[in-house]
Formats: structure tokens, sequence, C-alpha cells
């Protein structure tokens, strides 16, 4: 086949999805115990919100998004992550408006040129919360136990949370000139991106995988927070205390979003090699305003779908495995294969999950396609059952055979699967 697939793409096929789905349908299932509502947005944005979002001085809006001019001749890009596309949204439809706190989720596929690895794809999905119109620093604490409490339901071991504060505006002025004092005696010696965010965005170089010897003993954001710093990093260690949502400070942890304010965090886990970060996110009080909206906090975090799959893996995790077909159908005869058509409809209606041969197969061959499916019993119609009124139910866990009357065949599935 001379067409495959782009670089850093997959396709997800059955007996994979359904992983899938677990994990979303967990997702969905806790942010509705959390009081979280679905958002949807568009896949692709006008590149500038990435560019006031996101941050002109971040690797995503330098080298990763994917941009291109649209017939109208306007710059388009797909969505790098979920938190620009959604404040962008609460600030156009006026959700500010609302007299609660607006809590917000979104599910759905991300994009990025990189070069794909382990867990790392070019589109990559993400499971994301944002909380917008409250500085309440039990709030912070609430988005990062939302995440541990997803990773732990779903079976991880091991979770770690790291946190940090990278301040406000008037902090990271002051700790920018000492980043820049640090680091200017070995200003040439740092990575070309280093050297660019040297005079951009200083407190990046923290963040380089490649300079880290250069940065050991540098000062920390920590020795220079205000007193409304200090006392909402403080809160929000004492709320997560109380939670009991084990956690440790990594005061290099700046992540690479420009919009941060305060806390910040990531999820960590073993298991998927050098990089172990799984998700993380963090609060932004300026965004609101920058993209264009009357100013509100937020806070919120991004968690990466293909990183979780790949952890569950390698700690040999089982996920509960889809649930088994109702029944199989097979039909014996032209005026029984007739009637399974009918019956097929029947039983789907009554909220039961149905299959019959489509292939003109003999019995056998049928018997085999529903072990297949894994269904839980198999009704076997023939000319002469259905002159009777009759069919034959077989559970397929025992091998036991009955004779039921036909018209009883659905409600007595249906109470068999408990929806009776």
């Amino acid at each position: 086949m001379s067409i495959q697939k782009p670089k850093g793409t997959q396709d997800l096929l059955p007996g994979e999805i359904e992983k899938w789905q677990y994990i979303e349908a967990k997702a969905r299932e806790l942010c509705l115990r959390f009081n979280f509502r679905e958002i949807r947005t568009p896949m692709f944005e006008h590149t500038e919100l990435f560019q006031r979002g996101v941050g002109e001085t971040t690797d995503i809006v330098e080298k990763e998004m994917y941009t291109f001019l649209d017939k109208g001749d306007r710059s388009i890009s797909l969505r790098p992550e979920g938190t620009a596309g959604v404040v962008r949204s609460y600030v156009e439809n006026k959700l500010y408006g609302e007299p609660d706190v607006s809590k917000l989720y979104y599910i759905g596929p991300m994009f990025r040129y990189e070069q794909p690895q382990a867990g790392r794809y070019r589109q990559f999905h993400q499971f994301g919360i944002e909380a917008f119109g409250s500085v309440d620093p039990s709030l912070d604490a609430e988005v990062i136990a939302l995440g541990y409490t997803f990773y732990k339901e779903l079976g991880l071991k091991d979770v770690t949370v790291e946190i940090n504060s990278v301040g406000n505006p008037a902090v990271r002025a002051v700790y920018r000139e000492k980043i820049q004092q640090f680091f200017a005696p070995v200003k040439e010696k740092l990575c070309k991106d280093c050297q660019s965010r040297y005079d951009r965005n200083p407190m990046r170089i923290l963040d380089c995988k490649v300079d880290q010897k250069y940065g050991e003993g540098a000062p920390t954001i920590l020795e220079y927070l205000d007193e409304e710093c200090r006392t909402h990093f403080q809160a929000v260690q004492e709320y997560l205390t109380a939670m009991e949502i084990p956690f440790r400070i990594n005061p290099r942890l700046v992540r690479g979003l420009d919009y941060y304010t305060h806390t910040a965090f990531e999820y960590k886990a073993a298991g998927i090699g050098a990089i172990d970060t799984i998700g993380g996110g963090g609060r932004y009080n300026g965004l609101v305003g920058q993209i264009g909206g009357t100013d509100q906090p937020g806070v919120g975090f991004g968690l990466g779908m293909e990183r979780i799959l790949l952890v569950l893996q390698a700690q040999g995790v089982d996920i509960p495995a889809a649930k088994p077909l109702d029944v199989y159908l097979i039909g014996l005869g032209e005026a029984a294969e007739r009637e399974c058509v009918k019956l097929l409809q029947n039983l789907r209606l009554a909220g039961l999950s149905a299959e019959k041969d489509y292939l003109g197969r003999k019995i056998k061959a049928k018997m085999k396609s529903a072990d297949r499916y894994n269904a839980a019993y198999v009704a076997i119609l023939g000319d002469d059952e259905l002159a009777k009124g009759e069919i034959t139910l077989k559970t397929m866990a025992t091998g036991e055979q009955e004779t039921l009357s036909l018209s009883d065949l659905v409600q007595t599935l249906r109470e068999r699967a408990g929806q009776a």
C-alpha cells in the first residue's frame, strides 16, 4: 500500500480503542463528581491565540505548531494544547458572567510537530480541566487532587506530585535579573535555544534538558516570592496535606508555557523511560485578560492520554475488558434467517448487544464467530423451532442448552443481563 498514516500518528483499532474508552469514561465520571462540565472547542484556531496565550518564546510556538494560511489568507494553527482555546471560548461566550466559578473539562486531540518517541506523537490526546473565577488556593489543590485521583483510580502505581510557585509578574521581574546574572558567565556555552531564552525568558533555561549542568546552584524563585505568593503557596500545601495528596516541592519546576502564575505542578510516574512526566498544569491569573477578556483568574491541567496508556502497560495494570456480547443469533433455514433479522432488531431495541452471521457460513463457523465476540449466549433458531414458536438458548460459559418460547427470549435475556 503506497499511502500510509503520517509520521507521529496512530490508528486506534478495535481491541485497543476499548482501553481509550475506559480511560475517557473514568475522566468523565470523575469530572461529574468534582462538578466540572464538558466543553468542546475547535481543533484549529487563529494563530494569534496561541502566540498571545501560550507565549511566543515557548518551543511550542517557535518550533512545534502546525500553522498554515487558509483560503482567506488567514494564519491558522492546529491547537498544540487545550487551555488557550478554552480561555478564548470562555471570553467569547461570556461565561465569566455566570454567578459561580466556571469549571470545565475537555478530552481531545492536540497537534505538535516534534520528534516522535515513546508516548509522544504529533497528534496526541489530552484530558484537561480549567477552573475560572477564583484566586482561592483550595481550588489549586482541588485541581491537583482531581488529577491525582484520576491516576490512582485507573490503577497507576507510584504517582508523585511535584509543585512549585512561579510567582507573579513582579516577582518574576526580580527573579529574571537574578537568573540572567547567574547564567551570564556561561551564556556562550548554553545551547542555541537557551542563548535565545537568556534575553527573552531566562526562567526557561532551568527547564532545558541539555543545559542542566549549568543550572546547578542557580537561585530558585522561592527565594524571591513576595508575601502574597508565599501565603498562596503555603495554603496550597496545607490543603493538599489535608486531602492526603502526597507531594514534594521542586523549586526548578517552571513548566514549558508562559502563562503560569503562582502554582505550577507536574505528575510523575515510573515506567516510560527518561521522560517521566505524565501530566501537569498550574494557575494562570493573567491569561484571560491577555487573550482579550475581562481578566479572571484561572487554574487547570492537561494530562496526556498516550502517556497514561504507556504507564498502565509498563506497570502491568489490567484495564477491565469490554462488556461481552449479550447474544449471538444463529438461523438455520430461510424462514428462520428472516425471523433472526427481526429478532436482532428487537433485542437491540431492548438494550441488549446482539449479532448474527452475514456470510452464509455453516453452524460450526457461526459458533466460532460467537466465541470470538465473547458472546454470553447463543440463540439458535431453526425452521422447525420457528413453526413451534420456540428457540434454543445456549449458555456459552457452561455449554448448557434450554428451550424457550420465542416470545420470551428478549425478556429472559434482559433479566439475565440485569436490565429487567
